[in-house]
């Protein structure tokens, strides 16, 4: 069962929204007298949190038992109270008073006390999702407190995904609030399978391999999905995988722009919500489709001085390469965890690894506040973005200037993906 309503002329106003998420909420669970959690996404997602968190507080606690909230952090750093306060457009006199029987938690990966084994994904089965790109033993773990309440509920925005194909309904849970094991396997199945061809798409192994995973939890859990656009929300659905499915489709409708031809330079500008480049790197992701083979795509983020706040070490020992460097290596690369690896392949794009050589596709660069010697030591190529005038390049032949980057997804109108098997074939 879902109930949603979906516009794409204008945004939902206070008003309308209110009232979606109060009829969502009353008609289809009886969360009367339960606890609830309510999973939510963390600051690298746009679109109004701050207001959802409140909408949905307001209309569950006046008859549920007690209502808290967990942060989805994934792998990302746990954030101060301040920044949580100030994400969630809430004073601290609030949390001591219309909060105060309100717990806020954030999720943390990488602590063991925190979670619990729920299942394990069998080798077979994993080899019969993902086409026989995987096949072992996958075990799943979530945050222990989805144990610990009646109901949960997960809420958040809808986009086109680099591993998923779409976010949202259960990538809250995998890999939002999970722990590492299924999270590196769940992120090395979408490199393998390569971002342009499962970015958009709304039926991926990855998604089934999510889905897989949420089957081992038993408590109730009921999906608020919502479509968002220029920080505005266009449609809501809330109740089962049903509500994450039209929300899917309505956000491949807003969410993915196609042009008519490729470019050979692409300019994609950070918003400052990518804080590194762990989460820059959706600069890449959305727009590796529309680059020119032999072109270079520009991630400009003045902002930006760190590769990543969580794994920045293992990224440099690393550095950023093609998926198929690291599938002619994997003996050397056996102990590089498979979250680093895809990230890596996601951010230098397709690619070929011949006699020893790789060969990416197009030239990635940083503008950014990460310095020369650094980029060159992982890999990617190096600007002085200071240098960089942002009206020139936007008169320039074949470039591609693209403001507020890393969630609208860029396609070519024919339906072509770039294919690294069509630049060198047999030579791979």
């Amino acid at each position: 069962m879902y109930i949603g309503k979906g516009k794409q002329t204008k945004p939902f106003n206070s008003k309308e929204l209110t009232g979606i998420i109060e009829e969502i909420i009353s008609k289809v669970k009886d969360f009367s007298g339960k606890k609830v959690l309510v999973v939510i996404p963390d600051t690298t997602r746009s679109g109004p949190t701050d207001i959802i968190f409140k909408y949905i507080h307001r209309a569950l606690s006046s008859f549920a038992k007690r209502v808290d909230f967990l942060i989805a952090l994934g792998t990302h750093p746990v954030m101060s109270e301040e920044k949580v306060n100030t994400f969630l457009n809430i004073e601290e006199n609030e949390r001591k008073t219309t909060y105060k029987n309100t717990s806020i938690f954030q999720h943390e990966w990488d602590k063991p006390e925190g979670l619990v084994h729920i299942g394990t994904i069998s080798a077979g089965k994993i080899k019969e999702i993902s086409g026989g790109l995987l096949a072992e033993d996958i075990p799943v773990t979530i945050n222990k407190k989805v144990l610990a309440y009646d109901e949960v509920v997960l809420a958040g925005p809808v986009f086109p995904h680099e591993v998923v194909g779409f976010s949202g309904g259960y990538k809250y849970l995998f890999p939002g609030i999970s722990g590492p094991d299924f999270l590196h396997k769940f992120h090395w199945l979408g490199a393998l399978i390569t971002n342009p061809k499962i970015n958009g798409t709304k039926d991926t192994p990855v998604r089934r391999a999510l889905n897989e995973a949420a089957s081992f939890i038993k408590t109730p859990i009921t999906l608020l999905c919502y479509v968002v656009k220029e920080g505005n929300i266009y449609g809501f659905y809330g109740g089962d995988i049903e509500a994450w499915s039209r929300a899917a489709d309505l956000s491949s409708e807003l969410n993915i722009k196609y042009v008519e031809h490729p470019y050979k330079t692409v300019l994609s500008i950070a918003p400052p919500m990518y804080e590194d480049i762990w989460t820059a790197g959706k600069c890449m992701y959305k727009l590796e489709p529309v680059v020119a083979d032999g072109g270079t795509l520009i991630i400009y983020a003045p902002h930006v001085k760190d590769v990543s706040h969580t794994h920045g070490r293992e990224i440099e020992k690393v550095g950023y390469h093609t998926r198929d460097y690291f599938l002619k290596q994997m003996e050397r690369f056996k102990d590089v965890s498979g979250c680093i690896l895809a990230h890596s392949t996601h951010v230098k794009g397709i690619g070929a690894f011949i006699n020893g050589v790789e060969k990416p596709r197009i030239d990635v660069v940083l503008a950014t506040g990460i310095s020369e010697d650094i980029c060159k030591k992982i890999n990617l190529g190096y600007m002085d973005y200071r240098e960089i005038d942002i009206e020139k390049y936007k008169k320039q032949k074949d470039t591609l200037v693209v403001e507020k980057a890393g969630e609208v997804l860029y396609r070519l109108k024919d339906g072509t993906v770039p294919d690294i098997d069509k630049l060198y074939g047999s030579r791979r």
